[in-house]
């Protein structure tokens, strides 16, 4: 008996639970991975890993039993092509700001004929998971219609930069950030499609799970050490 993907977990309903992976190494990698975590993914747009590092860290991200994702740099085909072809069992692609740009990003993921993705990669997946970040108001005006897209498998939500966006404040409670989460989190119920969100800690993850949202990520790996490190020093130090 075979393992669902994280794919028919989300389509079944389920919560997935990740880690955020900003530190290239496969041993934090594996050590992320090895902590009961759904997913890790590999932040390629704000992370010091590269290229050249994706195919040891996908590789030991899924034998540690998690799936690998990569949070690309761009919404460009060559950025996705490559973290696919590089072992990425998915991609988080940011700043898509139309439903005509998550069509191009969507198409980027897939093979002829139902995309223009070019075959290659030793290591590569052939029917990967594809993610659009909602960081703007303008994104979230288009959203119903990205939604529609065939092969746009959900959405994922970037809280800090859709703050700053609209101007308030970090936090969840904030009302102006509260509201365009739920016109956020109706629009994916309504399309029967999974929403996921970025989160640093588990308190705010599970607030986030509570309202719906299945792609949850409860930990940053270089947030973690600092926030453990600190609170040990402060109980050596009491």
């Amino acid at each position: 008996m075979t393992t669902p993907s994280l794919r028919d977990r989300l389509r079944g309903g389920e919560a997935a639970y990740g880690g955020w992976l900003t530190v290239p190494h496969v041993l934090g990698a594996r050590a992320l991975a090895t902590a009961g975590l759904d997913y890790v993914v590999v932040d390629l747009q704000h992370g010091a890993a590269t290229e050249h590092d994706l195919a040891a860290l996908t590789m030991a991200i899924r034998q540690a039993g998690a799936t690998p994702i990569g949070r690309v740099r761009y919404a460009h085909p060559a950025d996705i092509g490559r973290a696919l072809d590089l072992g990425c069992d998915g991609v988080i692609v940011p700043n898509v700001e139309s439903a005509e740009q998550a069509a191009s990003v969507a198409g980027a993921c897939r093979y002829p004929p139902a995309g223009y993705r070019s075959a290659g990669g030793t290591i590569a997946v052939a029917d990967p998971l594809c993610f659009v970040m909602v960081e703007s108001p303008r994104a979230i005006a288009d959203l119903d219609a990205t939604l529609a897209i065939e092969g746009v498998d959900g959405v994922y939500v970037g809280p800090r930069d859709l703050s700053y966006s609209l101007g308030c404040a970090l936090d969840p409670h904030d009302p102006v950030l509260r509201k365009e989460l739920e016109r956020i989190w109706a629009a994916c119920t309504a399309a029967g499609k999974p929403s996921g969100v970025h989160a640093s800690d588990g308190a705010t993850a599970r607030l986030y799970r509570e309202n719906g949202c299945q792609l949850l990520t409860v930990v940053v790996d270089a947030v973690a050490v600092t926030r453990s490190a600190g609170a040990e020093l402060a109980a050596a130090r009491d």
